[in-house]
């Protein structure tokens, strides 16, 4: 069932919501050792809140739009009482005295958390092995990787363990495992989803969002954790609905830029085939396909790379062994309480990517990296800008190729890195982007990317009930 047809079952009493929780559960407990997809459930916890949602429905109380739903958080989103560790050792044993609003926005709406997903350490990584809690792997082949950063959020929904999950987008870490496994990732605008309590990875970037098997679940999330807060000071009150149904895509404009397409950038062959055919179909439905050109792509990596780094640099400084987390128990001076803290609590990617921040950050260098960075950022934007003046949605790819085997680009950073090539435009524009299924090549799932322009999610969700239904007619 849909989220929506789940939440109204439970609330006319022919579900019972404890009933879900438990099932959930279960399912975790069976699937999640072969998967290491949940760092952590919360048993007791979930199924105390779904027995009061019971409650509330016995006693012919509204219990919300998504009342019942068992959800699952990544473990970088603050949950009151219970541990959060953003999978890195720096904070085993941290629990926060308050909830993410995002979070606190489903318990509101009736939905039941039933626990804590994998995920790469503070969202660095692209295939859920920098994590202090052991690699997750892919549900379609358990000798693949599911994605990163938010791998175990998008390997529990395609392995049916819960319906929702929620992951957070620093430069394609819903988009992409979502594409991996198969299912649904929306990276919403910047600012449309509040970011409190979410541990920082690049602030100017990172973005909570929904992880379904539909567009229309995605949608039905959006529009529960969406909306300004006073607690975050670059949320937006939304200027326009997110989501359009029954519209259908007949006269929506897409772009699709020629170097997304080109394989000699490292596309496989075969996923753009499927995505041409896609297209065709599309077009056949009534879309309006252009071409444009987008140059700047060559440059989307090391703008994105500097940014994140530079902003992850001074986001972590905060784990210092003194306040909270890990503290070392040597060190005969401050500094080296510090150094002796962080070099034992953050992991290997971590540590090359706060050295690297600090290095583009310092002295000397800031204006030959960091402000460049940003300066070309400007440029993206004005150059996306320009293209949704005559499109409603630009689409290509979400990922190069199919989900790779574990272990396969560790020893690669540069490779690893390339598989952020065409999500990372969204977060450096603050674009909403989308990843649907649109089928699979050598069995494994294969997803394509929707951007709007800002605040266009309406747009995005109405072509991307359109890939999904004729995606759907095909198979």
């Amino acid at each position: 069932m849909s989220l929506r047809e789940t939440a109204r079952a439970v609330a006319s009493g022919k579900l019972s919501a404890r009933g879900l929780a438990q099932q959930a559960l279960e399912r975790a407990e069976a699937k999640n050792p072969a998967l290491n997809a949940i760092v952590r459930l919360r048993a007791q916890a979930a199924l105390s809140e779904a027995a009061a949602i019971d409650r509330r429905v016995a006693a012919g109380e509204d219990p919300g739009v998504l009342a019942g739903v068992p959800v699952l958080i990544k473990d970088n989103l603050a949950l009151e009482g219970t541990e959060v560790t953003a999978c890195s050792r720096i904070l085993k044993g941290f629990v926060p005295p308050y909830t993410a609003t995002a979070v606190r926005k489903l318990q509101q709406a009736g939905a039941v958390i039933i626990g804590q997903t994998n995920m790469d350490e503070f969202a660095m990584g692209s295939s859920t092995e920098h994590s202090c809690y052991g690699p997750c792997r892919n549900p379609r082949d358990v000798a693949c990787v599911p994605g990163g950063s938010s791998g175990g959020s998008a390997a529990a929904v395609a392995a049916g363990i819960a319906p929702l999950a929620l992951g957070t987008d620093t430069g394609g870490s819903i988009r992409q495992p979502a594409a991996f496994c198969g299912v649904v990732g929306l990276k919403p605008t910047y600012g449309r989803v509040s970011r409190y309590g979410l541990f920082a990875y690049g602030s100017s970037l990172d973005q909570i969002g929904p992880l379904t098997h539909s567009v229309a679940d995605a949608a039905l999330a959006l529009s529960v954790i969406e909306g300004r807060d006073d607690l975050d000071a670059t949320s937006l009150a939304a200027p326009g609905p997110a989501h359009v149904y029954g519209e259908g895509v007949r006269g929506l404009r897409i772009a699709v830029p020629r170097e997304f397409m080109d394989t000699s950038k490292g596309l496989r062959r075969e996923v753009a085939s499927l995505l041409r055919d896609l297209l065709d179909r599309l077009a056949r439905e009534g879309a309006e396909i252009r071409e444009v050109s987008l140059p700047v792509l060559d440059y989307v990596i090391p703008v994105y790379y500097l940014i994140a780094v530079s902003e992850a640099s001074s986001n972590l400084a905060r784990y210092d062994g003194v306040r909270y987390g890990l503290r070392s128990g040597a060190g005969k001076s401050l500094a080296e309480l510090y150094g002796r803290t962080r070099a034992e609590g953050f992991g290997r990617e971590a540590q090359v990517r706060v050295l690297l921040g600090t290095y583009a950050l310092s002295a000397g260098y800031s204006d030959a990296y960091y402000k460049k960075a940003d300066r070309l950022r400007r440029h993206l934007r004005g150059r996306m800008d320009a293209i949704f003046r005559d499109v409603d949605v630009v689409v290509g790819p979400t990922a190069p190729d199919v989900a790779f085997r574990l272990g396969e680009k560790l020893s690669d950073p540069l490779s690893m890195y390339m598989q952020d090539l065409y999500t990372t435009l969204a977060n450096l524009v603050q674009s909403p982007a989308m990843s649907v299924p649109c089928g699979e090549v050598d069995g494994l799932p294969v997803g394509v990317q929707i951007m709007g322009r800002p605040f266009g999610e309406a747009d995005v969700f109405r072509a991307g009930t359109a890939a999904e239904q004729v995606c759907a007619a095909v198979s």
